[in-house]
Parts: C-alpha cells; structure tokens; sequence
C-alpha cells in the first residue's frame, strides 16, 4: 500500500499547471475543410429523396454539438467507426455496387476495402487505449488501498462485475442488436463504474457494506474517487483543454457516417464521381490518421499525470491565483478571521504558519465556521 501522508486529491489548478507542460498541436486545417465537404455531399443526396427516419437520426446526429465529456466523445468515435466498417462489408453494400462487374467497379471495391482497414485499425488503437486507461485508474486506486481482504473485496468485486457487463453485451448481440443498440448500453455501463468508483469513494452503494471495514483507507484516496469526475471537478480542465480538438473530429466521423449511409440508402446514385471518392479516401486518411495521432498523445498526457497531490503543491497553486498575498502577524492571546469564499463543499483550506519561539511555550489553534447560502452555519475546530 502506497503512503498517502501529507496527500491531497489533485486539483483542477495543478492539472492546468500540468497541463501547461502538455500542449497538443493543432489538427489539421484539413479536418474542416473535408469535415465540410462530406457533409455538403451527404446533403446533396437528399435533393430527390427525403431521408427516412432512420437517416433523420443521423443527420440530426451530424448536426449536433459534440458531447462535453472526452470519454463520451470516445465511446460516439467508436460507435461511428464501428458503423463505417459494418456498410464497408460486401454483404452490406448496396446491390448494385456487388454487381458491378467493370473496372471502374473493381477500383471502387479496392478503396472501399483499403478505407475499412483504415476504420479497423484506428477501432482497434480506440479499444486498447480505453482499456488501457480504464485498468489504469482501477491500479492507481488500488495502489492506495490497504493490501488484504479489503483491495481483495474490491477487485473481486470489480472482475465480477465487468463479467456481468460482458455477458449482457454478448446477450445483446446474439438476440439481434444493432451497432446503436450496443453502444447505447456500452455508455450506460460506463457510467454504472462511474457510479461504482462514487460509491466507494463515499462507502456506499454495492459498498455499503464494506464501510465498517474501510479503517485504514486514505481519507484523501476516498476523496479523489469521489470527486474525480464531477460536472466542475479536476477533469473538467481536461475537457476544457483537450475537448475541442476531439470534438471536431467526432463531428467529422459522424459526417462520413451520414454520406456512406445515405449514399447506400440510394441505390440510383450509387456511380461515384471520382472527386467524390477522392474526398471520401483523403476524409478517412485524415481522420484516422488526427485520431490516432490525439489518443496517442492523451494516452500519454494520462499515464504521467498524477492523481494525488502534496498539501504544499496544491496550496502553493492556490495562493498563486490569488492577486495579492497578505502576511500577518498575530499576537499571542490575540484572533485573526479571514473570510473566504469556496467553489464547493470538500474544498481544502491550507495555512501557512509559523510561531515565534521565546521563552514560553508557543501554539496556535484553529476553527473554521462555515455559512451556506441559507446563513445556516456550521462550527468545526
């Protein structure tokens, strides 16, 4: 069991110091220019035929913002990816396409086959790296928490409970469910092991019952579990500062999704102009190449970041937001009041102190009154 003396949950401040270190170079300028032009092709297929309502989804989908939260952005990346690839198997494509016998056929059948290596390619880079960062996580927690039957309880209870999503996934897919279908209750799991990580940051929950056993669990490893994916917690420095980039790219994913859909939906239009593959094949070698080369580097950005924090770093930052710093000095017998203002509950107040040593024994005591909103107010020393 790692120490957690003197540690603190990271903070939002130290991540955007941390971050500082960990610029990402821009995407390229390419993703929005082909990010529009698959879309204005997709649109233009509708100018004689209305889209279903299945195809109304997905155009809605296409012009909708991006989600706010990065692994959900992930989680729509690979359910597109994995879209792509399902219309680029030979018994999805439109029969018209498997008929064609020419050698113009036979070219568009070898670019549709190099841009689904592509898409599994990138699929497989999308699954190792959530893998990778969800077990991750798990370790890091479990470094802190006491080696015996309590780090035992809660990796059973961890293993157990990903079998269980794994056979309601496998039972999904054999009953007959869609792409969509999946992904749908992939997120709804994720978010039950957001959930489950809370739950034990606050012994509560499946681990209700593990509370009168968890003496000797750091109170700041607790606090880091709960706190880790608040709307306005530490990773929301993260979403602000990594988001966009990914959030143009699921835009331009969702967008090649919606021309391949609605290009096989339309039989008659299925003779492609050659300018129409040539952006079709640059859009994919763009996007998977900008994908890979952002999850390459949050990976990195993720592996090296560190979740626990000295008292010291964290209210060194603190102090370093604050636009003047005051020194005071208190007289012996004598009270000090500052009055603060804190973004939330569980915010950490750190003081730096020192006591004049005379000829009489020196010590200091503390209390702190917090007032809500209300004016209720509430004591502790």
């Amino acid at each position: 069991m790692a120490s957690t003396e003197g540690l603190v949950p990271i903070t939002r401040a130290f991540l955007a110091s941390y971050y500082d270190k960990y610029p990402f170079s821009p995407l390229s300028d390419d993703v929005s220019r082909l990010s529009d032009q698959i879309y204005t092709m997709a649109t233009d297929l509708l100018n004689d035929s209305p889209p279903s309502q299945e195809e109304s989804l997905l155009i809605q989908e296409a012009e909708s913002e991006a989600p706010h939260k990065v692994d959900e952005n992930m989680w729509k990346n690979r359910e597109q990816i994995e879209e792509i690839i399902y219309l680029f198997e030979v018994p999805h494509w439109p029969r018209a396409l498997q008929n064609q016998s020419t050698d113009e056929g036979a070219e568009l059948t070898s670019v549709l086959g190099r841009l689904q290596e592509k898409f599994k390619t990138t699929l497989k880079t999308l699954e190792n790296f959530q893998a990778k960062n969800s077990e991750f996580i798990f370790n890091t927690v479990m470094t802190y928490m006491p080696q015996d039957f309590r780090g035992t309880i809660i990796r059973q209870q961890k293993e157990r409970s990903e079998r269980n999503k794994q056979a309601v996934v496998d039972a999904l897919i054999s009953s007959g469910g869609s792409i969509r279908d999946k992904y749908a209750l992939l997120w709804n799991q994720q978010m039950e092991r957001r959930r489950q990580l809370a739950d034990l940051g606050s012994a509560t929950g499946v681990y209700k019952t593990l509370v009168k056993y968890l003496v000797g669990v750091p109170e700041a490893l607790l606090d880091f579990i709960r706190q880790l994916n608040d709307d306005q917690g530490p990773m929301e420095e993260q979403r602000q500062r990594y988001g966009p980039p990914l959030y143009s790219l699921t835009k331009m994913v969702h967008s090649i999704r919606l021309f391949i859909s609605l290009l096989w939906g339309r039989p008659e239009t299925i003779k492609l102009q050659k300018h129409h593959i040539s952006i079709l094949e640059e859009a994919t070698d763009v996007y998977t190449s900008e994908l890979e080369r952002f999850i390459k580097f949050i990976g990195e950005v993720f592996s090296n970041s560190p979740f626990l924090i000295s008292a010291e770093d964290a209210g060194a930052l603190a102090s370093g937001n604050n636009d003047v710093f005051k020194e005071i000095s208190v007289l012996a017998g004598k009270t000090h009041e500052v009055s603060l203002t804190v973004e939330s509950l569980n915010s950490y107040i750190a003081w730096d102190f020192s006591l004049v040593q005379g000829k009489m024994n020196m010590d200091i005591g503390f209390s702190v009154e917090c007032t809500d909103p209300s004016g209720n107010k509430t004591v502790s020393s």
